[in-house]
């Protein structure tokens, strides 16, 4: 199947890297941005255009990972000028009804996972959950991401609004977590790699026990004092608000019996 990318973030690089691996055939990248479209085409040894209008017409699937609110832009172009393919997004919070006016043939895949372009990934390891319009788009949906996971979920809209969202807080609120404990470290040039193994066992322990049950710390106990203490340490009032509210939040938790 001839593939072609649109866009070239985080997700498309990575994605469209394992496609190539796995020997997919991608003939084209598509970016607003040339010289991103050039470095990522360059990678995949295919053409590349900055220029909507010149996608490529007479590919088979369309990959479409862009911004979410752009989504619905892109497609309608795709749709225009290549009414037969099979075209696809890749957002984990956007309905697949975002293409339903674009396209005769659409669908979702959604990898869940963090990206970075410069990080590989082992995407035979990461969840792909996939969604298409009818039985014939699904098939080759689900052949295409086969071929570069070993874990491919069927997976509605509905459902992967809700996955997306526990992603963010499982994901980004925890990154920014370690965020601002990078910066109560800076103020005391305290390295943060010291902390890895701390962040490696809690991530290892709920592959063992529930969320829940792997708490502790003073928030569990709600110790007034220690929470006090380190709230009058932290560098100021939004990051205390985190604090109080995160505290407040996993002591009910700890509470809860139902």
């Amino acid at each position: 199947m001839r593939i072609v990318i649109i866009g070239s973030g985080n997700l498309a690089t990575q994605l469209s890297l394992a496609l190539h691996d796995a020997g997919q055939d991608i003939v084209q990248v598509f970016s607003r941005t040339a010289d991103h479209a050039k470095c990522l085409a360059d990678k995949l040894g295919c053409a590349y255009t900055s220029d909507i209008n010149a996608i490529s017409p007479d590919a088979d699937i369309y990959i479409i990972s862009v911004k979410d609110d752009a989504i619905a832009e892109v497609a309608q172009a795709v749709g225009q000028s290549s009414p037969n393919a099979l075209i696809l997004h890749t957002a984990g919070s956007v309905a697949m009804s975002v293409l339903g006016s674009c396209a005769s043939r659409y669908g979702v895949l959604y990898p869940m996972q963090t990206f970075s372009k410069t990080r590989r990934v082992d995407f035979r390891e990461i969840p792909c959950f996939i969604e298409a319009s009818d039985d014939k788009s699904l098939g080759e949906l689900r052949f295409l991401a086969e071929s570069i996971s070993d874990h491919v979920v069927d997976c509605d809209s509905g459902k992967r609004k809700k996955m997306h969202l526990a992603a963010v807080l499982a994901c980004n609120l925890t990154n920014h977590c370690y965020r601002l404990a990078e910066r109560v470290l800076e103020s005391e040039q305290i390295d943060f790699r010291l902390f890895l193994p701390l962040i490696a066992e809690t991530a290892n322990k709920v592959t063992m026990m529930s969320p829940k049950n792997a708490q502790t710390g003073p928030m569990v106990r709600y110790d007034q004092s220690v929470m006090q203490m380190q709230m009058s340490m932290l560098p100021d009032e939004r990051t205390r608000e985190i604090y109080r509210l995160m505290a407040d939040s996993i002591h009910a938790d700890a509470e809860c019996t139902f």
